[in-house]
């Protein structure tokens, strides 16, 4: 089959690779037919490329048609559509019953010391086989895969569905974690997909809301979506100053921070960049054991976060960081008397709340008005540069095996 392997930093290609075959009873094989790239994909390409080999398959978005299903598994049939959670995850261990499916107990990568694995996500989490390609191997299909309708008998387009595996659930986990009390205000830092959702899913609930994002097409898409946006440039201060005067001098009641370690803020950002590019360069072992011990992260949007936020406010966090050593301004953080919620999304958690909006006809999430490219496989290499540099108004690509 195809798939979009990662050879080397900054280096993924289409290859063939051998088809997936069931493993364990409770596989199934599913042929894609829609995946996305997703923003934490892009930090394969260099700063985890440590924990990548040449050949790793990418990708944790997908949907497609079950193939074939292993003999423990009862709840799907060959011929189902069914979207594919990036985590895998039982659903019988303890975590999974208390509903942390990304902390899942059979699953876990011990060995690195992480939460459940995850598809196409470096050995960080488990080197499992992604679904940037033509067929998948879904482990613990008994569990994991979200059956939706099929197309043109009951069920809507693919593109309705697709982000049920991960950014949707993922921004609205963001925003029950931020907690924001009724009729309060919600600020979102970035402006990318999880970001957008946030921003809609936090103007669904009632909230006032206000999002911060450099980038003039993210803006104008939030805008359509009825999101008050301000650029404000790399300045913290800046930043904190305008969500302020917007919120009778306090700040917002809860900032999501949809931006993680990508952020470009100030000369820390540049440092920390750096960094993780010279981190990138090392011989994987080395590169491992300084990114495990001593790496740090380009920290703007969470500073911006904690210095927005009103005292007693919450700072929720869905952008992905990965150091070890990233400075915390805790005498602030203390002084201010601040919440901070994170991790990892558990998405089977919050697929009750959202897939009667993903089905309704008035599309309240807007999730049919995010995807502004979808290509062909054979074009993934191009599409990741082409997000990665945020040209040609490129906020969420889609690939079609």
């Amino acid at each position: 089959m195809r798939a979009l392997t990662w050879q080397k930093k900054l280096d993924v290609q289409v290859r063939e690779v051998p088809d997936p075959v069931i493993v364990e009873p409770t596989d199934a094989i599913v042929r894609i037919t829609s995946t996305a790239i997703c923003g934490s994909d892009l930090h394969l390409l260099d700063i985890l490329a440590p924990y990548l080999v040449a050949g790793d398959v990418l990708g944790h978005e997908p949907m497609g048609i079950v193939q074939e299903v292993g003999p423990a598994v009862t709840n799907l049939q060959v011929g189902d559509r069914v979207v594919v959670p990036f985590p895998i995850s039982c659903g019988h261990c303890w975590m999974c019953r208390q509903g942390l499916s990304t902390q899942c107990e059979t699953t876990q990568v011990r060995e690195k010391g992480s939460g459940a694995a995850l598809f196409g996500y470096s050995s960080l989490y488990g080197s499992v086989p992604g679904g940037q390609a033509e067929y998948l191997r879904v482990p613990h299909a008994d569990f994991g895969p979200i059956k939706v309708g099929r197309e043109g008998d009951g069920g809507l387009p693919d593109d309705r569905y697709l982000f049920l595996s991960d950014i949707l659930p993922t921004a609205w986990q963001g925003v029950q974690y931020a907690d924001v009390p009724e009729g309060g205000t919600l600020a979102v830092i970035g402006l990318g997909p999880v970001g957008q959702f946030a921003a809609r899913i936090g103007r669904h609930l009632g909230y006032s809301v206000l999002a911060v994002d450099p980038v003039p097409e993210r803006r104008a898409m939030a805008e359509r979506h009825g999101i008050t946006t301000l650029d404000l440039g790399d300045s913290t201060s800046a930043t904190g100053d305008a969500l302020r005067e917007r919120t009778e001098g306090r700040g917002p009641d809860a900032v999501v921070d949809a931006v993680g370690m990508e952020a470009h803020s100030g000369a820390e950002g540049v440092l920390a960049k750096t960094a993780q590019s010279a981190v990138g360069l090392l011989p994987d072992k080395l590169g491992q054991k300084v990114m495990e011990a001593g790496g740090i992260d380009r920290m703007g949007a969470l500073l911006t976060a904690i210095d927005g936020v009103r005292r007693g406010g919450t700072v929720s966090l869905s952008g992905v960081y990965g150091g070890m050593t990233s400075p915390m301004p805790l005498l602030t953080m203390f002084d201010k008397q601040l919440q901070l919620r994170m991790g990892q999304c558990n998405v089977k958690t919050w697929i009750d709340d959202l897939l009667p909006l993903v089905e309704d006809p008035a599309d309240p999430l807007g999730v049919e008005d995010l995807t502004t490219h979808r290509v062909p496989l054979d074009d993934a290499p191009a599409a990741y540069e082409m997000f990665r540099e945020k040209t040609d108004g490129c906020i969420k690509v889609v690939l079609t095996p």
